[in-house]
């Protein structure tokens, strides 16, 4: 199967919004970040971002603020900025038996050391991961209307990530880009697998 390499601003505007029909969890409390990375430990795959609010000053950024992980039908929301990041989140950030998918990992990882010593394993940035399968976009939200033909709306991505309560379309939004990138690696490594199939 041929996937295009690229896809017009155009295109990209006719594509019909996608959306995160699964379960989603705000974690604010270290009893419920434990009972959340328990179930995450039980998973192969899960996709992986982090949100952080927005600076409109010169010279001045903020620490990030929300770190998401998704599974096929579930994503947990852990707000940093309310439970930091406690070593049982940080532990599973170097699991070696789950894998992790993400997109322009270096900046996640440099945002998160920020807040505490994080030791990153078994992470596969789809960037890179998308270019052997000849697609030379970068952004997930080309990726995806790529693959699927549906565009991800980054309206909420400036919003801010701090605040007391998360809006229902903050939610949504932080969901669905953890759910998406995991999508797209299950997608192209199933289309790997079913390639070397073939020959």
């Amino acid at each position: 199967m041929d996937l295009k390499a690229n896809i017009s601003k155009e295109e990209l505007s006719a594509c019909p919004v996608e959306t995160f029909n699964g379960k989603t969890y705000v974690i604010q409390t270290l009893c419920d970040a434990e009972k959340a990375v328990d179930f995450l430990r039980t998973q192969g795959v899960v996709g992986f971002d982090t949100e952080t609010k927005p600076s409109f000053k010169k010279g001045r950024s903020n620490q990030v603020a929300l770190l998401q992980i998704s599974t096929e039908d579930v994503c947990f929301l852990f707000r940093l900025n309310v439970i930091g990041i406690p070593p049982v989140l940080s532990d599973f950030l170097k699991d070696t038996t789950v894998k992790k998918i993400g997109l322009s990992l270096r900046d996640d990882f440099r945002a998160l050391g920020k807040r505490a010593p994080i030791e990153p394993i078994n992470f596969i940035d789809l960037q890179e991961y998308v270019k052997t399968f000849g697609i030379g976009e970068n952004s997930l939200t080309t990726i995806y209307a790529i693959l699927f033909g549906k565009r991800i709306s980054k309206a909420q991505r400036l919003s801010n990530w701090e605040s007391a309560i998360l809006t229902e379309r903050q939610i949504e939004y932080a969901a669905l880009d953890a759910w998406a990138t995991r999508r797209i690696f299950v997608y192209l490594d199933s289309m790997r697998t079913q390639m070397s199939h073939n020959i």
